[in-house]
């Protein structure tokens, strides 16, 4: 397979000569994507880079992480690529490991690789507690809007893609920011695509991120909430109408009508002084436990509803 990488450049000329420079000979092009960097990144790599697979690409104003990559992902299906694999700019990933991304795509196991900073315990000793309790707990997020639950580390950037699958993504609609990773496994869940997680170890240079999670945090969790209602919709309601689907209407309304009669019940009494009986009582709780007991059978659904069949397959006979 011809494989390519991309590499979105903005403010990176300290480390990305040494990062094309690392680049395996399984390699046959590399993209790099100058996103209006304003160190002039990707004049500095025509300037410096004698490696003949490098293809400068420009934007003229920036459009983040998400809208260089996608600039790389079309001039590689333009160029008839079959894998692309995405590494940064920063130094903070391994060009080594590009061989392990590639590999479970080309043996036709996964439509998508991706990077697992968690897998390996020792790997987790460099990375700052703050960012591995903010990684842990975005992680099931993710894994809730973008059902994608054997994975971790959603937001890990190094990754690797079938050029079939990138076809059937909607390349337009792809979020361009920070957001792009997440976006990414809810478009490729929609697709049916395997994921499948490859362990790496965490490494942090002298980059400084650009990323406030104080800004960021409120727009991340919406967007987690419209992805999920997205998948939803279209996976147990519109595409297909199964146990899951049953599972989840009716823990939704139980949970909704037992909230609902236990709150009424609950002021009722406040305002008249009355204890409510334990029928009442009951007449809330059932509904309520009942609710909650489908809703985790719907989860459990979800889980068992990760896809397993790579695209590849498919692609192939296509």
């Amino acid at each position: 397979m011809r494989i390519a990488v991309a590499i979105p450049c903005y403010k990176v000329t300290q480390h990305v000569l040494g990062v094309i420079a690392a680049i395996g000979p399984e390699v046959e092009a590399i993209y790099a994507v100058d996103d209006a960097c304003p160190d002039g990144s990707g004049r500095y790599i025509e300037a410096n880079s004698t490696d003949p697979r490098v293809r400068v690409l420009f934007h003229a104003e920036n459009r983040g992480v998400g809208g260089a990559i996608v600039t790389a992902y079309r001039a590689a299906l333009d160029e008839g690529m079959d894998i692309v694999v995405k590494v940064d700019g920063d130094g903070q990933m391994d060009p080594a490991l590009i061989p392990h991304f590639t590999r479970p795509i080309e043996r036709g196991l996964a439509d998508y690789t991706k990077g697992n900073r968690f897998y390996q315990p020792e790997s987790l000793g460099s990375m700052p507690r703050l960012r591995l309790f903010g990684n842990a707990a975005l992680s099931f997020i993710t894994k809730l809007s973008a059902g994608y639950w054997p994975i971790m580390d959603p937001t890990n950037g190094y990754t690797a893609i079938h050029a079939g699958t990138l076809r059937r993504l909607p390349l337009d609609k792809i979020e361009q920011r920070y957001f792009f990773e997440s976006d990414m496994l809810f478009r490729l869940n929609i697709a049916r695509a395997v994921v499948r997680d490859v362990p790496m170890a965490a490494v942090y240079a002298d980059e400084q991120s650009n990323l406030k999670v104080s800004k960021v945090l409120p727009e991340f969790l919406l967007k987690h909430l419209q992805r999920f209602g997205k998948r939803y919709v279209y996976l147990y309601l519109v595409r297909d109408f199964n146990l899951g689907s049953l599972y989840s209407l009716m823990g939704a309304l139980l949970t909704v009508l037992g909230l609902a009669f236990g709150i009424a019940e609950w002021v009722h009494s406040v305002v008249t002084g009355r204890v409510a009986s334990s029928g009442t009582v009951m007449l809330a709780a059932l509904p309520l436990l009942i609710g909650v007991q489908f809703l985790i059978a719907f989860l459990h659904q979800d889980v068992s509803n990760v896809p397993t069949t790579p695209l590849l397959s498919d692609l192939d006979e296509g």
